[in-house]
């Protein structure tokens, strides 16, 4: 076992870490909008936003590092835990960053809540007075 990230992981050299990363889940994936290629690219943004979210802590790790040693190691930054009040500024700015790429699919959905008329039927309306 090795510590990668803070993680424990299993590092072995007969583990073809490619073919793990596009192993299928077992079950129907899950469809969200009309169409199959919208799923896919949401699937791609969002694992993108996970890996700048991981980088985003682990440059404030290195940040927060160099700041009260003045140097550094691969080792500080391995062994690195959060305190209490790092913990939640990072839960805080980890929420502000999935609401900011979240924001036209909330956007959308508050829409949908609402029941406002469609711009078409808005536009006709209008058109008609």
């Amino acid at each position: 076992m090795e510590r990668l990230w803070g993680m424990e992981v299993r590092m072995s050299d007969d583990l073809d870490w490619v073919a793990a990363s596009v192993k299928r889940a077992k079950g129907k994936r899950p469809d969200y909008f009309d169409d199959p290629a919208t799923d896919r690219l949401m699937s791609i943004v969002l694992a993108l936003a996970a890996e700048v979210s991981v980088l985003r802590q682990r440059h404030d790790t290195v940040e927060r590092l160099l700041a009260t040693n003045g140097t550094l190691s691969r080792d500080d930054i391995e062994a690195y835990s959060p305190d209490a009040a790092t913990a939640r500024e990072r839960g805080l700015e980890t929420r502000a960053y999935i609401a900011r790429i979240m924001r036209g699919v909330t956007q959308a959905m508050d829409a949908m809540a609402v029941d406002e008329k469609p711009v078409e039927e808005v536009s006709r309306e209008l058109r008609d007075l």
